[in-house]
C-alpha cells in the first residue's frame, strides 16, 4: 500500500437466509461508520472460513459488527443456549480466529455488540447468555416492537474507569448509551481492561493495554448516527487514526 492510499477497513458480515438464498449481510450503519476510517470491505462468513493471515495482509483495520445472532456457547464452555436463540456458526468461524490473529498482528480492531462479545470469547473469556434473567442486573434488551429510533435511543449511563483509553480520549466520566443486547461479559478475558460499566456493574467497554495495536470493544452501538454523538464520533476518530497509522507503517 502506498503512503497516500486510503486505509482498507474490513467489516465482518453475518450469514443469514434472505428469502430462498443464503446470504452474507451487514447493516449499512456499520459500513458507513467504517467508511469514516477508510475504504470499507465486507468480509463474508463463508462455510469453510477464511484465512486470517491472508486477510490481515491486506487490511488496515477491522470493524467487528453487531448481529441478531449470538456466539455459540461451545466456544466458551457455556451451557446450551435457550430454545429459539439465534446462532451463526459461519460467522463464528470467521470472527473468532480473525480476532485472535488481528490482535496479535497489531491490526486495529473496533468491536461492537456481538463483536465486543466475540473479542472476549476469542481471548478466552466467557459470556452471560441472558443478562436480564440474572439477579441484580438490568434488562439490556431493546423494546422489541418500538420504532428503530426508539430502540437506539439512550437507555442508561456508563461510568468510565480512570486511567484508561476512554480517559485519554477525553471522554466524560459518565455518558449515556443505547442498549440492544441480552448477552454480556461474564468472565473477562486475560489481557482485557475494563473501560466502562453500566449501573448494574455489567462491563460495557474494554481495551487491551498490552496489545501491539489499537483494540477497543463496546457493548452499545456507537455506529448509530455516529456523527451526531460526540462520544461516538471520538471513538471512530480514534479508530481512524489507528488505521491510518497502521497503513503508514505497512507502506
Amino acid at each position: 500500500m502506498s503512503a497516500t492510499a486510503v486505509p482498507l477497513i474490513g467489516v465482518s458480515a453475518c450469514r443469514q437466509q434472505v428469502g430462498k438464498n443464503a446470504s452474507h449481510t451487514v447493516g449499512n450503519k456499520y459500513v458507513e461508520a467504517a467508511a469514516f476510517a477508510g475504504l470499507p470491505l465486507i468480509l463474508p462468513a463463508r462455510d469453510g472460513g477464511s484465512d486470517p493471515q491472508a486477510l490481515l495482509a491486506r487490511l488496515d483495520g477491522i470493524v467487528f459488527t453487531g448481529s441478531p445472532s449470538n456466539v455459540e456457547p461451545q466456544h466458551y464452555n457455556g451451557a446450551p443456549s435457550a430454545p429459539g436463540t439465534r446462532h451463526d456458526l459461519a460467522r463464528d468461524r470467521l470472527t473468532l480466529p480473525l480476532l485472535q490473529a488481528a490482535v496479535a498482528a497489531g491490526v486495529p480492531v473496533l468491536c461492537i455488540c456481538r463483536g465486543f462479545q466475540e473479542l472476549n470469547v476469542a481471548l478466552g473469556g466467557s459470556l452471560h447468555q441472558r443478562v436480564q434473567a440474572l439477579p441484580g442486573y438490568l434488562d439490556h434488551r431493546e423494546p422489541e416492537d418500538a420504532a428503530l429510533e426508539e430502540q437506539y435511543c439512550p437507555r442508561h449511563p456508563v461510568s468510565v474507569a480512570p486511567g484508561g483509553v476512554f480517559e485519554r480520549l477525553g471522554l466524560p466520566a459518565q455518558f449515556d448509551v443505547n442498549s440492544l443486547h441480552s448477552q454480556g461479559i461474564d468472565r473477562l478475558a486475560s489481557g482485557l481492561r475494563v473501560e466502562a460499566r453500566a449501573p448494574d456493574g455489567l462491563i460495557e467497554a474494554v481495551s487491551m493495554p498490552a496489545a501491539p495495536g489499537f483494540v477497543l470493544g463496546v457493548q452499545w452501538h456507537p455506529e448509530w448516527r455516529f456523527t451526531e454523538n460526540p462520544v461516538s464520533r471520538r471513538l471512530f476518530q480514534a479508530f481512524r487514526e489507528a488505521c491510518i497509522a497502521h497503513a503508514a507503517r505497512e507502506a
